[in-house]
């Protein structure tokens, strides 16, 4: 069976769909292009300053608090620790942080930007605000204030969702 336009869900033979089935296909494979645009304009933008995708949320965890343990700076950025570990790596190579081992715990790295890291913030946000603005050109205050709650709902629902034990298992 050929996937459908939306990207998700198969076409039906009858080509019928109900209301619920359309608007979570849809809604999915939006919130994923516009995730896609923000990410390539942003990219754009950030590779001026020498600096990767991935490298960005580190930084900006690190701009919000600096002296993030690897540990912690993983959970801010929703990395897995490995990931970290090579991130933190390649920017420590740059210049752009360093570890420094923790006085209460020796067993942690704690991670502190360097000046290049931290001027890197003044060179970068600019841009990541500029992309915020393009994004919302043509688009109304009380519009996007209606989008951005539906969508921290929709959210909190799919959070909600993974958290709760799953029905249907194989003791029942």
């Amino acid at each position: 069976m050929e996937a459908s336009v939306k990207g998700w869900e198969p076409e039906r033979p009858d080509g019928s769909e109900d209301a619920a089935d359309a608007s979570d296909g849809a809604l999915s494979f939006v919130v994923r292009e516009v995730n896609r645009a923000f990410a390539r304009a942003l990219q754009t933008r950030i590779a001026r300053s020498g600096v990767s995708m991935g490298q960005w949320f580190f930084l900006r965890a690190l701009w919000e608090e600096d002296g993030l343990t690897q540990r912690e700076l993983s959970h801010r950025v929703g990395m897995m620790e490995p990931t970290t570990v090579t991130a933190v790596n390649v920017m420590e190579g740059q210049g752009l942080v360093q570890r420094v081992r923790n006085c209460h715990d020796r067993r942690k790295m704690n991670i502190f930007l360097t000046d290049k890291g931290r001027a890197l913030r003044n060179s970068m946000m600019p841009s990541a605000s500029e992309i915020g603005q393009l994004a919302i050109q043509g688009i109304s205050p009380d519009e996007l204030e209606l989008t951005l709650d539906v969508l921290r709902r929709v959210g909190a629902n799919l959070n909600a969702a993974a958290a709760a034990p799953t029905r249907g298992g194989a003791d029942e």
